[in-house]
């Protein structure tokens, strides 16, 4: 298996710069999962079992008894624009808040700026480099009138994707954030979850379906496209989650009952599958993870996802073909270029039974 296994075409126009209207008027093409690497198509084939359907029509793929995980984390204004003493201008990327008050966070121009230095956000905030980590990163502290929550009040911007060419509006802060959203932390929307409205949440429930939550704090690690020639050399970020009791109860119970477990988004999948016990029951806690899901691995909880179309070469793609075979989801993928679907963050979405 190489990383260039997992690159595909895509034309610039098909990356979706702003949402759709509504969040549920996006596209869902339906995809049934494939036996895995023993499966071909030709170059412009369509896989079988396709369908074209709208997200407002995901509800009806839900059988009774089943559960749909939904992971409730809460995207924060993480991008900040100083200037340095000398009057150029850096970007602050908030990642992790660690237990001493300090953030690690990405500062660009990352050569220009050392320990030491105060970058300046004006109206008297500011922000203190503090350490130059092994990783590239660097600790930083806040200072300001309120504490670090004022301060990003003031000066936080929506951290959209560097794909999204456009600077962000206020519509972005709405948008840029699931309708469930509750527990603060990521860095990244948790993108499979934009699609649903409190009328599709509704929908699942009557349809008897239990919606269990969970919360994993998507880093920038999650998006950052593997470089190196074999995947195993790549390493994922660790990011932090909370598993509640409430959710792995009902997911344990949907798999003893012989229901299905829908992840909606690969956050859900990792999490899920990082808290596995050999039986595929789940274990409720709250810790870590760095689980770095591909073609190869065997899934014990999840046997349905609901997920975004992602970049080529991403840790996230290789997830999906993981689940679903690399050939078969690639082809659709073609598929999806052919029909005009709409790819990445604001896009179109993908069912996989």
């Amino acid at each position: 298996m190489r990383t260039a296994d997992f690159d595909y075409v895509l034309p610039p126009g098909l990356i979706a710069q702003t949402p759709a209207q509504r969040r549920d008027e996006s596209r869902m093409l339906v995809l049934k999962r494939g036996a895995g690497s023993g499966e071909r198509y030709l170059t412009g084939s369509t896989p079988p079992s396709v369908r074209h359907l709208g997200f407002r029509d995901f509800p009806s793929l839900i059988e009774p008894g089943d559960v749909v995980v939904i992971n409730d984390s809460r995207v924060i204004p993480a991008r900040l624009l100083a200037r340095r003493s000398g009057g150029g201008e850096s970007e602050v990327l908030l990642v992790t808040r660690e237990a001493d008050g300090a953030w690690r966070a990405l500062v660009r121009p990352g050569a220009r700026i050392r320990e030491g230095t105060t970058l300046d956000l004006g109206g008297g905030d500011a922000i203190e480099v503090v350490e130059h980590l092994p990783t590239g990163e660097r600790r930083v502290r806040l200072t300001g009138d309120g504490g670090d929550d004022g301060v990003i009040a003031r000066h936080g911007r929506v951290p959209l994707p560097p794909y999204i060419t456009r600077e962000p509006t206020d519509l972005d802060r709405e948008r840029y954030q699931t309708v469930y959203a509750d527990a603060p932390g990521s860095v990244a929307a948790p993108t499979a979850g934009l699609h649903f409205t409190p009328e599709v949440l509704a929908a699942l429930e009557a349809r008897g379906a239990a919606v269990a939550r969970l919360t994993l704090h998507v880093g920038p690690g999650t998006f950052r496209p593997v470089t190196a020639e074999d995947p195993e050399q790549h390493h994922l970020d660790a990011e932090a989650y909370v598993l509640g009791e409430a959710t792995a109860l009902a997911v344990n119970a949907a798999r003893a009952a012989g229901h299905h477990v829908w992840a909606v988004g690969t956050t859900a999948v990792r999490t899920l599958e990082a808290n596995a016990r050999p039986d595929g029951t789940v274990t409720a806690g709250a810790g870590w993870t760095s689980l770095f899901i591909r073609p190869g691995y065997t899934f014990r909880v999840v046997d349905r996802l609901l997920t975004n179309f992602h970049l080529p070469r991403s840790t996230l793609l290789m997830l999906v073909c993981a689940f679903a075979g690399r050939d078969r989801v690639l082809a659709a993928y073609a598929e999806a270029v052919r029909e005009r679907y709409r790819f990445y963050s604001y896009g179109d979405v993908m069912a996989i039974l």
